[in-house]
């Protein structure tokens, strides 16, 4: 079982009149679905949820959630914010079987950078191509995050997916997609090759106004 508990309690009235007056409450409308079990509505204090949501397992892990003392294990789905008030407005969540692969996003922490040959380099920029991958795994073996080892990173090296030191009992779907989806993960190379990649545009992009200019002062 999860060691994440989140309360809520079921809700019978629905609409955007009743969300509305749920936020005014300091209460987050929400939802759960999935599984063999009908779409429930329920709603959630808007505090310990807000809590919550500042920590990384609030969204990678399985949360035990508690719906009128009844408890299901499930996953958050979706969060809505408001755009600039401290506000989570809508949550969705799924729930899990334990017997069943689930598919979800987890985040990637890069460990040793400044250990590796790469990060004691002047002029090396260590680029994280990406900060969370896709993964495929029963519940129970569901990480809350994915360690990148960068101890050994060499400059002009690159890290792949393929190279991702996985938990055991967890895959990650786009390699079964072919070696084209093999993407990159880090790439270490030296500033100065970022700089010719944004060199000075070519005479053909040399914007037409100023070709114009040129022959009119022939």
């Amino acid at each position: 079982m999860s060691e994440h508990i989140i309360k809520a309690t079921g809700r019978s009235v629905e609409g955007k009149g009743a969300s509305r007056r749920l936020r005014r409450a300091d209460m987050i409308p929400a939802i759960v679905y999935g599984g063999k079990a009908a779409p429930q509505p329920i709603k959630l204090e808007h505090e310990p949820i807000w809590l919550a949501s500042q920590h990384e397992w609030f969204y990678a892990s399985l949360l035990n959630l508690e719906i009128d003392g009844k408890v299901e294990q499930v996953l958050l789905r979706d969060l809505q914010r408001h755009p600039y008030k401290q506000q989570i407005r809508h949550l969705d969540f799924q729930r899990v079987d334990a017997n069943e692969a689930l598919r979800t996003r987890v985040q990637l922490h890069f460990v040793n950078q400044e250990k590796s040959p790469a990060g004691k380099t002047g002029g090396v920029v260590v680029m994280h191509e990406l900060t969370e991958v896709e993964i495929s795994c029963l519940p129970k073996n569901l990480p809350e995050a994915i360690e990148v080892d960068l101890g050994n990173l060499a400059v002009g090296g690159v890290v792949h997916l393929s190279d991702l030191k996985l938990p055991a009992g967890v895959e990650l779907p786009a390699l079964k997609l072919g070696k084209e989806h093999d993407v990159a993960v880090v790439v270490a190379k030296h500033g100065k090759e970022e700089a010719v990649d944004s060199a000075a545009p070519t005479a053909a992009e040399v914007p037409a106004t100023k070709a114009t200019k040129k022959d009119d002062a022939k």
